[in-house]
């Protein structure tokens, strides 16, 4: 799995002109499947995700994680962070998870995060979605369970 995660002081999704969801300060996720993801995948970014300490404390030093600072999540399935650019110009999604199997994991992910305590907001899954946001920082991390960066 791979995820863009952006600090924001606001989000939200709209599908056909209609605001789906939003948020105030947290963290927008993008997140991408791959076919051969599974439970140990959801884990670790949940794990990552709940724990980034990306908020400000009274110092002004980034060292509180979202549960700290009070934060919601906007997650946003994205299955183009597996899009393969290195050959021609057109991307390849082969990667890419198939949509069942992204779909599940996706709603898997936003549950383990709402164990947690987190306040979850979602996107449309397999819909066209325009994604608004204000970047806190800005502060934009990249994650991936393979540890590939």
């Amino acid at each position: 799995m791979r995820a863009v995660v952006e600090r924001v002081t606001e989000a939200r999704v709209e599908v056909k002109e209609r605001r789906v969801s939003e948020i105030d300060t947290g963290l927008l996720i993008y997140l991408g499947v791959q076919q051969t993801d599974e439970l140990a995948d959801v884990e670790y970014l949940c794990d990552k995700i709940v724990g980034l300490r990306v908020f400000e404390d009274s110092a002004g030093k980034m060292n509180l994680s979202i549960q700290e600072a009070g934060g919601s999540l906007l997650l946003v399935s994205q299955f183009t962070l597996y899009g393969d650019c290195r050959k021609g110009k057109r991307p390849s999604f082969s990667e890419a998870a198939p949509p069942e199997k992204a779909r599940m994991l996706y709603e898997l992910l936003a549950a383990k995060c709402r164990e947690r305590g987190i306040t979850v907001a979602t996107g449309v899954f397999r819909e066209m979605m325009k994604v608004y946001s204000i970047n806190d920082g800005p502060v934009t991390l990249l994650l991936d369970s393979r540890r590939i960066f």
